[in-house]
């Protein structure tokens, strides 16, 4: 089900978004502006679960740290 809402957004935004949709890189700037959404929501969620980890258990230690570093090449 979908609901139809408005919303203010700066107009360099909008026409970046419009670029998109002429592009064919969107199918509607609706589809675009609905996957950013689920894109932040999901990233909200995780960055969630990683504070309540941290609460449980504490941060995650320099050698832990570093392994990941090492893993993601960063």
């Amino acid at each position: 089900m979908k609901r139809k809402i408005a919303v203010s957004l700066p107009a360099d935004v909008v026409e970046r978004v419009h670029r998109e949709v002429r592009a064919g890189r969107a199918p509607s700037v609706s589809a675009y502006v609905g996957e950013a959404l689920e894109r932040k929501l999901g990233r909200d969620d995780l960055l969630h679960m990683l504070d309540e980890m941290d609460r449980e258990f504490g941060p995650p230690g320099s050698e832990a740290m570093e392994w990941a570093r090492s893993v993601l090449g960063r």
